[in-house]
This record gives structure tokens, C-alpha cells and sequence, in this order.
């Protein structure tokens, strides 16, 4: 055979191999004209205790005396009364709700003559929240001591989203109900608190 016809199909094979080998690395390697980055994006959220607006922000249960039967004078019976605060929330676990209780105590705080009271306690419930109902009953005596009271629910392990509901009952004279209630305007207060690990203000 001519080598001169050998060394040029040994040229042209070879220009044939170069080619193909350029037009698989453009295939695989692209033509470059896209380049991309990634960019992370995060964020926070507080932790966030609201109560709802309570329904009512002042309660007034009226005569707190009997005023027409034989206990005429002495506390009569009061009605349960209820606060509701809608849309109340943490968005974190590991909350307590906690109630600071007042009680129902005449303005007129001078001394208190025998066979009377100026005290009127009664009980604070709050629910639903955690799995024990938060609850507490003021134990004024009768000249008006030891009015405040502060008591917890148990502990939500979960955030919690609910409507909760305040209800005052359990109406009673500070000393005793057989005592007579001095005359004038008594007022008392609840306080509401939720967050991690409550304490009242």
C-alpha cells in the first residue's frame, strides 16, 4: 500500500476522533452561558402570649345585701358572671395561666363594728387551657385582710389557640355569711395573665 495514502487516512481518523471527542465535551459540559447560585432566606417568630378582648372589662353583680326576706342585710344570693376573651393564644409550649384575685371590699374602710362585714369573696375560674383548670377563691376576713389571692392552671405543652372563659360564682361574706354587710360601694379586681411560667404583676 502507498504510505502516503496510509498517513492521510491516519490524518483524517484522527481529525474525525478530535472532532467527535470537542462535540461530546460540548454536549456534556454545556455551553456555559448559565451560571447559578443559591441564596438561603430564614426568619424568625417571637414567642407571643395575647388574650383576647375580654367581652366585658368591668363586672357589676348589684346589691350584694338581701335587701326583702329574713336574712335582710346579710349577703343574698349572686348570680355566676362570665368574661369571655376570644382568640386567646401562645404560639409556644410551655405556658401557664395564672389569675391574681381581689376581693369585693367597702370603700369605706374603717373599722369594722362586731356583727359586721365589709369583705365579700368569691371564686375566679379560667378554662381552657392546660389540663388543670386555673382556679382560685379570695379568703378575705371581715375587716378586709388578706383580700389578694394568686393561683395557676397546669402547663400547655403545645402552642394553643382558644376562647377562654373567666366565671366569678361562689359569693360569700368575708367572716362569715351570717354577718351583716356595711353599706356603701365594694369593689374588687381579676387579673389575668398567660405566658411562660406566669407570674401575676
Amino acid at each position: 500500500m502507498n504510505p502516503r495514502k496510509i498517513l492521510i487516512a491516519s490524518l483524517s481518523l484522527g481529525f474525525a476522533l478530535a472532532g467527535a471527542g470537542a462535540a461530546m465535551a460540548q454536549q456534556e459540559g454545556g455551553s456555559k452561558d448559565t451560571s447559578q447560585q443559591v441564596v438561603d432566606v430564614g426568619g424568625t417568630v417571637a414567642n407571643l402570649c395575647v388574650l383576647g378582648t375580654p367581652s366585658s372589662t368591668s363586672i357589676n353583680v348589684g346589691q350584694l345585701a338581701d335587701t326583702s326576706t329574713a336574712n335582710v342585710g346579710k349577703i343574698t344570693t349572686i348570680a355566676n358572671q362570665t368574661v369571655t376573651l376570644p382568640g386567646s393564644f401562645c404560639n409556644f409550649a410551655g405556658t401557664h395561666l395564672t389569675i391574681t384575685a381581689d376581693a369585693l371590699l367597702a370603700q369605706d374602710n374603717s373599722t369594722v363594728q362586731s356583727g359586721f362585714s365589709r369583705a365579700v369573696n368569691f371564686t375566679s375560674t379560667v378554662a381552657p387551657w392546660a389540663n388543670q383548670i386555673a382556679s382560685v377563691t379570695t379568703t378575705a376576713d371581715l375587716n378586709g385582710g388578706t383580700p389578694e389571692i394568686v393561683g395557676s392552671g397546669g402547663t400547655q405543652n403545645t402552642p394553643k389557640l382558644t376562647d377562654l372563659t373567666l366565671t366569678l360564682s361562689s359569693f360569700t361574706t368575708g367572716g362569715g355569711n351570717s354577718l351583716l354587710l356595711v353599706a356603701g360601694g365594694y369593689t374588687g379586681s381579676v387579673t389575668i395573665t398567660l405566658g411562660p411560667a406566669a407570674v401575676a404583676e
